[in-house]
């Protein structure tokens, strides 16, 4: 348990180091990486350290992270804050201030647009079937229907947007935003849910079907931000209420996607001549590769101190032991998507490294506990007698003999948890804790391979090293003796 503690107060004196910068968080789409960064060069001029979680996933994720101090403000909308936060009919900008800030959340100006749901198809395709409003999609059940899958799960989201309109789709899938619009291209759906202000729309030639039945509530743009947030960084935000409309912001997403920089786009706001970033690349990777390693390290040395003494009691036959080999078998079978969810609601985790290394730690464990019984139990009857003839207590049976014997077996199983836990790590992004998947993350967002290699090759040479720094630590941990027979 020592061991566990010691691993939550390195990540809690982390987060308590930062806890002086105001750290922005944004949902996985352009538009909110690119207010992100608008809001963090807003707060940098007015003197504030500020620092950007991209991507960090969905409405409640990021609604989460804020009333727990995980993150100190995010760009928002104001029909998703009546729909899905607050739970309540569409209310004005004061009423819905007021019911904010008995949560512990103030809510700036409006930024001046309107960022609408929206249903999308090729001008092409639609023109073909005559489909103008979303009310014309009654005649046409068979359409292939992809979309996002927060859209399909809101309260102002696609099952009461059918159930308004009185639609009987039959083939609805979900789908990730950004891949979408690739889907559209070539022609694997024919309709997907958009926002009015994607850039995607103008560039694909698409059709936005009219909402005729006024289903969608207004999507003004604001910013979420923590009460106890400094009031002269609440006054640099407010500085950017009315600033924006509709085209502007288009235009931003446009650039945004056109050089796959967003704090480049965010710079031509501020009417700052862009400058290429791609020196700071190395940085960067530097960067996700330490954060990546933090997550690695601490939960493999948590999955070593405790799946080895669970292989030990393991590797004893018994309804114990099958139980401990039960358990970290059905562990292994949850989606690691499924686990992260599961754990970020609970006490004590929430949006922080503590979910991520957690997570990690539990993936660890069947690989180290089995390999470790296996190991133990393949050591041949002979040599227990001749361990047991020579005299020796149990317990120096088991740490002179035995556990040797088995060294190697139990080192491939840690060494297979280190491997997996390097690729399942870039999923950490999505809660906003870093690492390789952030690039991973923006590259998917972006449809740009380019960018998912920044992510995606550095995770692919760091499991290459953990496995020659595992194979090295054979003539450490491993008897000579072993060695030679192999």
């Amino acid at each position: 348990m020592k061991p566990i503690i010691a691993i939550v107060l390195i990540f809690a004196f982390s987060a308590a180091a930062q806890a002086q910068r105001i750290v922005i968080g944004s949902k996985k789409f352009t538009e909110s990486y690119v207010l992100a960064e608008i809001a963090k060069t807003a707060l940098q001029n007015a003197g504030f350290a500020a620092e950007v979680r991209q991507g960090m996933g969905g409405t409640i994720i990021l609604w989460q992270a804020l009333q727990e101090g995980e993150i100190t403000l995010y760009p928002e909308y104001t029909g998703t804050i009546a729909e899905e936060i607050l739970k309540t009919k569409p209310l004005g900008t004061d009423q819905m201030g007021a019911l904010l800030r008995q949560r512990g959340v103030g809510m700036t100006g409006e930024l001046g647009f309107n960022n609408t749901y929206a249903l999308v198809m090729r001008r092409d395709r639609a023109a073909k079937l005559a489909l103008h409003r979303i009310s014309d999609l009654r005649d046409h059940p068979d359409l292939k229907i992809g979309l996002t899958h927060e859209f399909l799960d809101r309260q102002d989201g696609w099952t009461p947007l059918s159930a308004r309109y009185g639609l009987q789709m039959r083939n609805v899938r979900g789908i990730d935003h950004a891949l979408g619009y690739a889907a559209l291209a070539n022609g694997s759906i024919d309709l997907k849910d958009a926002y009015s202000t994607d850039a995607k729309i103008a560039e694909n030639d698409l059709v936005v079907l009219d909402d005729d039945l006024h289903f969608f509530p207004q999507y003004k743009a604001v910013f979420l931000y923590r009460l106890d947030m400094d009031k002269r960084a609440v006054a640099a935000l407010e500085k950017l209420v009315g600033t924006f409309d509709e085209a502007r912001m288009t235009r931003l997403n446009s650039e945004a996607e056109r050089t796959k920089d967003y704090a480049l786009a965010a710079s031509l706001y501020f009417g700052q001549k862009p400058v290429s970033r791609s020196n700071d690349l190395i940085g960067k990777i530097g960067g996700w590769t330490l954060r990546h390693l933090e997550l690695v390290g601490a939960s493999l040395f948590l999955g070593i101190i405790a799946g080895i003494p669970l292989g030990i009691r393991a590797s004893r036959p018994g309804p114990v032991s099958n139980f401990i080999l039960a358990t970290s078998g059905m562990i292994q079978t949850i989606p690691s998507l499924a686990l992260l969810a599961l754990l970020v609601p609970l006490p004590f985790f929430g949006i922080s490294p503590v979910t991520a290394v957690f997570a990690l730690f539990l993936y660890s464990l069947l690989p180290i506990v089995r390999n470790t019984a296996t190991g133990l139990q393949d050591i041949p009857t002979a040599v227990r007698e001749s361990a047991a003839a020579l005299g020796l207590e149990p317990r120096a049976q088991l740490w002179k003999v035995f556990l040797p014997l088995a060294s190697r077996t139990i080192l491939a199983g840690v060494k297979t948890s280190a491997i997996i836990n390097v690729g399942t790590a870039t999923l950490a992004a999505l809660i906003g804790v870093g690492g390789l998947g952030e690039p991973i993350i923006s590259g998917l967002n972006l449809n740009d391979y380019k960018t998912i290699l920044q992510g995606a090759i550095p995770a692919a040479l760091l499991a290459l090293l953990v496995q020659f720094f595992f194979d090295g630590l054979d003539r450490v941990f491993v008897p000579k003796g072993l060695r030679l027979k192999q």
